[in-house]
């Protein structure tokens, strides 16, 4: 049993696949925004404002916990805040020990005061290019948009693919919102070689996981909580088979999970379910911002509630970097960099 401290979990080398760039603004950077554009916030003072949101986190309904999007996404309406916001989460990240990062946002919804789906996303990865780790973004479309909105985010993935964006993510509310409806998103897509890694199984049921990777071949899916609804004793239903068997990587976000209603306790969360089932997880914040959390924090409550060692960590991130939509160079070089601060930890 590992003795867990901040200081050891800020130390060990970390890797995160699942974080929303809307999700994770610092409270001070979003009151600065908003007093610019003029936008109403709930609280001016950044450590009242940051509390109002940690507060919403927690009233364990995916809906609820989405209203304080609604603010974020104000403020991200220009090239400027956009190239900061991603600078500064990559800052931060870093600072957390994080040694490689992929963020994740929804284009669409940053064209309100009329930005180009081109534009919003050149400016994100402007910003990305000048942080202190090497990263990658995943563009999400809504589930809850019309099919050719959905369709125009693909079109730009696949024009950016390679140039910064790593892969594509369907998010938003699961429930009367199937993944098919944006077939012909998703399958110009796969045409296209960009990876898919869909929010699946976070509130809805295992048949959502089993429609990602069976009908979409879906490379990781974003929560995968109810995949514990697939399991009976030792029977393990379709959508844990298919996960299992074609090594699919589940993106655990267990704070966020707490909040949004989808397990009852950190403890109650099915991560080391998955791990002893043989499945692939990774190890991610969600929403810094919203959920309050941080790799670290993330890292230390998940590590002391199932009794993680230093080792289960870090083949926790060697794993999520495998799974990682990068190249073969910055695999190499990031594994290199997660082996050395491991030898150091050790000595």
């Amino acid at each position: 049993m590992t003795d867990w401290t901040q200081v050891l979990a800020l130390a060990m080398p970390k890797v995160v696949l699942h974080d929303h760039l809307d999700g994770g603004l610092r409270p001070e950077t979003l009151a600065e925004l908003a007093a610019e554009v003029g936008h109403d916030l709930p609280e001016d003072d950044p450590i009242a404002l940051a509390r109002h949101l940690h507060a919403g986190a927690w009233r364990r309904d995916l809906e609820l916990y989405l209203e304080g999007f609604t603010h974020t996404v104000a403020v991200l309406q220009t090239p400027e805040a956009l190239a900061r916001v991603a600078r500064e989460s990559l800052e931060d990240l870093a600072a957390d020990g994080v040694v490689y990062a992929e963020l994740r946002f929804a284009p669409e919804l940053n064209t309100q005061q009329g930005l180009t789906l081109d534009e919003v996303v050149e400016a994100a990865l402007a910003g990305m290019a000048e942080g202190p780790i090497p990263a990658g973004l995943v563009l999400d479309g809504m589930r809850t948009s019309p099919v050719e909105v959905v369709r125009e985010a693909a079109e730009v993935a696949i024009a950016f693919h390679g140039r910064g964006v790593v892969g594509f993510d369907l998010a938003g509310a699961e429930s009367f919102h199937p993944a098919r409806v944006h077939a012909e998103a998703l399958d110009a897509l796969a045409e296209a070689g960009v990876p898919l890694t869909l929010h699946a199984g976070e509130a809805h049921g295992p048949t959502m996981v089993t429609e990602a990777i069976d009908r979409f071949g879906a490379r990781r899916i974003g929560h995968g909580v109810t995949l514990v609804d697939d399991l009976d004793g030792d029977r393990l239903g379709p959508a844990v088979l298919a996960v299992r068997e074609r090594d699919v990587m589940v993106e655990c976000c267990p704070t966020s999970n707490v909040h949004t209603g989808a397990v009852d306790t950190l403890a109650d969360h099915p991560i080391e379910r998955f791990r002893e089932l043989g499945l692939r997880v990774s190890l991610n914040t969600d929403n810094r911002l919203m959920s309050d959390v941080t790799m670290s924090s993330e890292l230390l409550a998940v590590a002391r509630a199932f009794d993680w060692t230093t080792d289960d960590a870090l083949a926790v991130a060697r794993d999520s970097l495998d799974a990682a939509f990068t190249t073969d160079e910055v695999r190499t070089t990031v594994h290199a960099t997660i082996d050395e601060t491991a030898t150091r930890l050790t000595d």
